[in-house]
């Protein structure tokens, strides 16, 4: 993943963009993978009772606040996702099936036909459904394990490789930099290592529980070479196995 040619083939606007309508859905489906963490290892219903371990919830609140409610470059109190469709507007992407993506969920559709409302892009719906495969099926542990390994320990490492190529108009993604500079931070720095401690107390010394992380984390990061390859042969109209 890290050594992925897709990072250096966003040298263009138009590339950028391409990136962009297809990974603001990986955006989307991480709040997703969070909330079904939150839901089982807070509480989140009334009446209230304490959480099992608090360490953990005081985790994935955490993380929820910044994901949620984080500050935009401007100070205003903006989502990851709100950050994200703002830098979309700023480099001129196209928007419309996040959207209507979006607009379906709201309306009560299941993942599946929203994806295919919205006319999601191939390799986006196949991401979905595979995060979507992996809350479904419903083991807590499985859920960390993609969440901590396919995301929080990933993508400060993903997204400061691509940081480094975005140097053809800093001066009109104000929002997308400001956004990868906060994963940059927030991942790397907290959530990441936290995430990873997550697992430790949720698998312990069970090693079915530690192989089913194993097979997990193998799917997630599957799906996103398979995002990843996709993306970059949009871009470049090659076979990222080639290069």
């Amino acid at each position: 993943m890290i050594r992925h040619p897709l990072y250096s083939s966003v040298q263009t606007y138009q590339q950028l963009r391409i990136f962009m309508e297809s990974h603001v859905f990986a955006v989307w489906d991480f709040m997703s993978l969070l909330k079904a963490l939150q839901q089982r290892l807070t509480c989140v219903e009334v009446p209230w009772v304490p959480a099992n371990d608090a360490a953990a919830a005081r985790l994935l609140n955490e993380i929820v606040l910044c994901e949620e409610s984080d500050l935009g470059p401007d100070g205003m109190v903006l989502s990851h996702l709100e950050m994200y469709l703002r830098a979309m507007a700023e480099v001129g992407a196209d928007d419309d099936a996040i959207s209507r993506t979006l607009t379906a969920v709201r309306e009560g559709a299941g993942v599946a036909h929203a994806l295919k409302t919205g006319n999601a892009p191939a390799e986006s719906v196949a991401f979905v459904q595979c995060t979507f495969e992996i809350i479904e099926r419903g083991k807590v542990h499985e859920i960390a394990a993609s969440f901590a390994f396919g995301r929080e320990d990933l993508i400060p490492s993903m997204f400061r490789r691509l940081a480094v190529e975005l140097q053809f108009g800093a001066g009109q993604m104000r929002h997308f930099l400001h956004y990868l500079e906060r994963h940059v931070e927030v991942d790397g720095e907290d959530h990441g290592p936290m995430a990873l401690k997550l697992i430790e107390g949720l698998c312990g010394r069970d090693e079915e529980k530690w192989a089913d992380v194993r097979r997990v984390v193998r799917k997630s990061l599957e799906a996103r070479v398979a995002l990843w390859d996709a993306i970059y042969r949009r871009n470049t109209g090659l076979d990222p196995t080639l290069t």
